[in-house]
């Protein structure tokens, strides 16, 4: 359980027993737990989601949102953020991605990103049906498990936490957790099943445009990929 716990302590704000003799190590194996620390979060969603169901559908979305955002720190939005700033000051300029990557003040592509992507979860929760309440569940355990494949695909592009964990790269726990996931997602909401598609384009994305991973990419890409979930769940329900 220790890799568990350290891996709840480093993505989510929830309370956990004190891990002795800590190693820097050990951070970096926790990360074959980062799925098992969704399936926490979604627990968390689905439970919340349950009790709100008899309100009206913007005040429980308010709720959910902002269980979502507290539960994780603002840990991938921060990383959203900081990517969106230094994507925006490399268009013209690409040597100066990194230089803006690792500076730690926000700018105004990272605002716009942070005000589009909370929006569009918002909007998104506020038209979930009920019937796809149980599929929240999941949708923090696929998203979690795309930094376990983008790390493996993607080298490292600077020192940080990308570059932590792609030495400590996690194949076959990468496949048990994809085929756990797709077996759940058969059962309770077909539609997940275009997760696996939304990893892959990020990957695609991050290769093309970066060549590579960082922290700040893992954690954009775990927002981005809990969105396009999220709306793969509310867009056109006829198909459902």
């Amino acid at each position: 359980m220790r890799g568990l716990i350290l891996a709840t302590q480093f993505l989510t704000r929830l309370p956990t027993p004190q891990v002795a003799d800590f190693e820097p190590a050990d951070l970096t194996r926790c990360a074959v737990w980062f799925p098992a620390v969704g399936l926490i979060i979604g627990a968390l969603l689905v439970a919340l989601a349950l009790v709100a169901s008899g309100q009206p559908p913007m005040f429980a979305a308010m709720l959910l949102l902002g269980l979502w955002t507290w539960v994780t720190g603002g840990l991938h939005l921060d990383g959203l953020a900081d990517l969106a700033d230094a994507l925006g000051a490399a268009h013209s300029r690409p040597e100066r991605f990194l230089e803006v990557l690792k500076d730690p003040h926000l700018g105004s592509f990272g605002v716009i990103a942070l005000v589009m992507l909370l929006l569009a979860k918002f909007t998104m929760l506020a038209l979930l049906p009920v019937s796809s309440i149980a599929a929240l569940l999941l949708i923090p355990a696929w998203s979690r498990l795309g930094p376990l494949i983008w790390v493996w695909w993607l080298p490292p592009l600077h020192g940080g936490m990308g570059d932590r964990f792609a030495w400590q790269r996690q194949p076959v726990a990468m496949l048990v957790w994809a085929a756990t996931l797709v077996a759940a997602s058969v059962w309770l909401s077909p539609r997940l099943l275009i997760a696996p598609i939304l990893i892959a384009a990020w990957g695609l994305f991050l290769k093309r445009r970066l060549g590579g991973q960082c922290g700040d990419a893992l954690g954009a890409g775990i927002e981005l990929v809990e969105l396009g979930l999220l709306a793969a769940l509310v867009v056109n329900p006829a198909l459902g």
